[in-house]
């Protein structure tokens, strides 16, 4: 598969994600009478990676993530030359996807972004209003294991064909653990995307979306080979 196409999914599956998991927590998490509340938006971001893994899995891998495609590289499973592809695809997704959600969002009466746009943050834009350290911890350990189970499940020797229920699920679980902590990232692009729009104090936090994930995954990327490997 060639490297535009691959590219291209990847744009399509980032859109998705954000657009489907932020756009839950924007439209639908208060909704009047019927809000899905914290457990709804949860599922809704493990479900845009579950169904995107079946849509294009077999075209790109479907990483959606920047922190996934460090990971993955060095695990060695990905190609570092196809590594600035898939970054620009994902944050042009992500941006993309939370444009198309503002648009209807600011349709209806009072909307204002101000009001954090699904964006993550830190101190006092945490949800819960956790510290600097408690955030970057949260954000380092989740995306660390989002990358074990990714890589896991991906083994050769993993179970087929069951690889995105258990990565769609992972990322539900680390959602219930994370979004009072930092509204959740454990991806860079996921939190480019609102803070484009949001700007002021998200785009001064971005920083720790970026590195955080990105040292989890890395490290993940380091200890699953060794873990899995079979020599004594």
């Amino acid at each position: 598969m060639s490297i535009g196409k691959r590219a291209t999914a990847e744009f399509f599956g980032t859109f998705w994600l954000v657009f489907g998991g932020c756009g839950s927590a924007v439209l639908a998490a208060a909704f009047p009478g019927v809000g899905i509340g914290l457990l709804g938006v949860s599922l809704a971001f493990g479900l845009t990676v579950l169904t995107m893994a079946f849509a294009i899995g077999h075209i790109s891998g479907c990483h959606l993530n920047p922190a996934v495609s460090v990971g993955l590289l060095v695990g060695k499973r990905f190609s570092g030359k196809d590594l600035p592809a898939y970054v620009v695809a994902q944050c042009a997704g992500a941006v993309c996807g939370a444009g198309v959600l503002r648009i209807i969002a600011s349709g209806k009466a009072g909307f204002d972004i101000a009001a954090g746009f699904a964006s993550n943050g830190f101190g006092e834009h945490s949800p819960g209003g956790y510290s600097l350290l408690a955030c970057f911890t949260a954000e380092t350990v989740l995306t660390f294991f989002f990358l074990m189970v990714i890589l896991g499940a991906t083994d050769a020797r993993a179970p087929k064909g069951f690889a995105p229920i258990a990565i769609g699920l992972c990322l539900t679980l680390i959602h219930l653990i994370g979004i009072p902590v930092t509204n959740l990232s454990v991806n860079p692009a996921r939190s480019l995307g609102p803070a484009v729009y949001v700007g002021d104090w998200a785009v001064q936090q971005l920083w720790l979306f970026w590195i955080a994930p990105i040292i989890g995954a890395a490290l993940a990327g380091v200890i699953y080979p060794w873990l899995a490997s079979e020599e004594k």
